[in-house]
């Protein structure tokens, strides 16, 4: 490997940042630290766990472009199968939702979709390879 497995980005982050959804966040999960095959190896594990068919994979811009990507290699290009949405993290939820909403406006809604990381619990249609605990409120 050329890059000698070395990045300038941790995958875990403390810091504060604003989320897509506009809420104030203190922790990040950064996923363009990860590498080309970790990408391939998640899509793998996803594919470990996913049985439905799928005419292809749709990543969100700008994180679940990558993913998406590799999970085509899985894809059946059938047009009579559904469309599989990924995208890296997930918080709200909201991105999903709104990439849905653009994608399907003219079209039938035949998907379904995954996630890596989810910071809370996802759309009932959404499947999730690591889901963050709920908060117990005291």
């Amino acid at each position: 490997m050329s890059d000698f497995n070395v990045k300038k980005e941790l995958l875990f982050q403390e810091q504060d940042f604003i989320g897509h959804s506009g809420d104030p966040l203190t922790w990040k999960i950064e996923c363009d630290a990860l590498f080309p095959t970790e990408w391939k190896c998640i899509a793998k594990m996803i594919m470990d766990y996913e049985e439905r068919p799928f005419q292809a994979a749709l990543g969100i811009p700008r994180g679940g472009v990558e993913l998406g990507r590799w999970l085509n290699e899985y894809s059946t290009q059938n047009p009579k199968d559904p469309y599989l949405i990924v995208d890296d993290v997930l918080t709200t939820g909201g991105s999903m939702d709104e990439f849905t909403n653009s994608y399907f406006r003219n079209r039938e809604p035949n998907y379904f979709g995954w996630v890596v990381f989810a910071r809370n619990k996802p759309q009932h249609w959404v499947k999730v390879l690591f889901q963050m605990p709920e908060k117990i409120l005291t």
